[in-house]
C-alpha cells in the first residue's frame, strides 16, 4: 500500500493521482519518488484508465524535493547520489510519457519539484493563489532533472525569466508563462479540471496515448542522452560547496553567504 500518494478510480475510467505528504507540504521524498514512478507505470498500463488526473492534498501541491533527502546526498557515495538522482529524473519520464493524458489540478503553492510536476502534465489548471517558483538556485543547487520538462512546456525565451533568478511569481503570470493553461478561482479549480478532463471521454483511447506519444515525439527532443546529461549535472551540484551551503544555511535557519 501507498504511504506518500492515493489513487482514486471513477466509473468512467478517470484515475486521481494525489500526492498525500500533507503535513510536509508534499515534498518529493525518495518514498514518494518510488510511489510516483509506480504509479505512472501502472496506470498507463491500465486499460480501464482513460484520463489521469495529478492533484495533492492540502494547501500546497508540492514544495519541491524533500531538504532531508537532499541533505542525505551530501553524505552518500557518488554512485549512491547518481542512483538517487536517476529516480528522479525517471519517475518524471514516466509521468511525462504515460499514454494517457495528464491532467494537474494544482491547489496552491508549487516550488522546485513541483514545476516539474506541473510540466509534466499535458494541462495544468491552478488556483489564482498559487505562487510558484523554481528555488533551487537559492539553495546552491539547479533545476536539473525537471529541466527538459520546464524548457519544454515554456519554450526556452520565457524559462529565462524564471529559471535561474529564483524569484516568485503568481498563477497569471505563470499563465503567461505557458506553465499553467488557466488560472481559476480555488472554488471554480474542481469545474475546469472536469472540463478538460471530459472531451477525452469522447476519444478513441487508443488514439489519444498515440496522439501524445507524437507531441512528444515532435517536440524538443528528450531522450536518454539528455536525461543522463540532467543526472550528471545535479549530482555534480551535489557536490559542491554552494549546495553545502545553501542546504545548511536553510537548516541552521540563516542566510547562506551569498546574501550577504
Amino acid at each position: 500500500m501507498s504511504e506518500t500518494i492515493s489513487i482514486e478510480r471513477d466509473a468512467r475510467g478517470v484515475a486521481t493521482l494525489t500526492l498525500a505528504r500533507e503535513d510536509k507540504h508534499n515534498a518529493l521524498s525518495a518514498q514518494m519518488i518510488a510511489e510516483l514512478h509506480e504509479a505512472a507505470e501502472a496506470l498507463g498500463a491500465d486499460d480501464g484508465v482513460r484520463v489521469v488526473v495529478l492533484a495533492a492534498r492540502g494547501k500546497t501541491f508540492c514544495a519541491g524535493g524533500d531538504l532531508g533527502w537532499m541533505r542525505d546526498q551530501f553524505d552518500a557515495e557518488p554512485v549512491q547520489r547518481g542512483c538517487e538522482a536517476a529516480k528522479l529524473a525517471q519517475m518524471l519520464r514516466a509521468l511525462d510519457s504515460m499514454p494517457k493524458p495528464l491532467i494537474g489540478r494544482v491547489q496552491g503553492n508549487a516550488f522546485g519539484g513541483g514545476i516539474g510536476l506541473m510540466s509534466v502534465c499535458d494541462v495544468a489548471i491552478g488556483a489564482d493563489h498559487a505562487l510558484m517558483a523554481l528555488t533551487e538556485t537559492r539553495l546552491g543547487l539547479i533545476p536539473a532533472t525537471i529541466g527538459p520538462y520546464v524548457v519544454a512546456r515554456m519554450g526556452a525565451a520565457r524559462a529565462r525569466r524564471v529559471f535561474m533568478s529564483g524569484r516568485r511569481f503568481d498563477a497569471a503570470e505563470a499563465v503567461q508563462l505557458g506553465l499553467l493553461a488557466r488560472a481559476v478561482p480555488e472554488a471554480d479549480l474542481e469545474a475546469a479540471v472536469e472540463a478538460e478532463v471530459a472531451p477525452y471521454l469522447d476519444c478513441a483511447p487508443g488514439a489519444v496515448g498515440q496522439a501524445k506519444a507524437l507531441v512528444r515525439a515532435l517536440g524538443p527532443r528528450i531522450d536518454e542522452d539528455t536525461i543522463a546529461m540532467t543526472i550528471s549535472a545535479l549530482t555534480d551540484c551535489w557536490e559542491g560547496a554552494e549546495a553545502r551551503e545553501g542546504i545548511g544555511a536553510f537548516f541552521e535557519r540563516r542566510k547562506p553567504h551569498w546574501q550577504g
